[in-house]
């Protein structure tokens, strides 16, 4: 089993940027891809961004190219997520989740909570 626990959230204004972090334990080896994904209220989880562990590999929602940046500490098993240029409909609770073979994501952490003001 692999655990996930994300922090590093808040309430930024428009324009403004945060770092979020996802510190991985347990049998992290078996995991191929890390990725980020957001939930707003009423709306479903939609992908943010992904990256493999080994190569760091990176992919990106169209919505947030540009302006987030995700990256992976192999030592310290934790995956970040620099977002930039934030705007208020990136506000959501963001999850961090890894995937064993690369397809569907097998292990989710509880979120933090993004709150962009305009």
């Amino acid at each position: 089993q692999v655990q996930l626990v994300e922090s590093g959230g808040g309430l930024v204004q428009a324009g403004g940027s945060l770092r979020l972090s996802c510190a991985a334990s347990g049998r992290t080896s078996s995991t191929y891809r890390m990725g980020w994904f957001r939930q707003a209220p009423g709306n479903e989880r939609e992908f943010v961004a992904s990256i493999t562990w080994s190569g760091g590999r990176t992919g990106y929602a169209d919505s947030v190219k540009g302006r987030f940046t995700v990256s992976r500490d192999n030592a310290k098993n934790t995956v970040y997520l620099q977002m930039h240029s934030l705007k208020p409909e990136d506000t959501a609770v963001y999850f961090c989740a890894g995937s064993i073979f690369g397809g569907q994501y097998d292990y989710w952490g509880r979120g933090t909570q993004v709150t962009v003001s305009s």
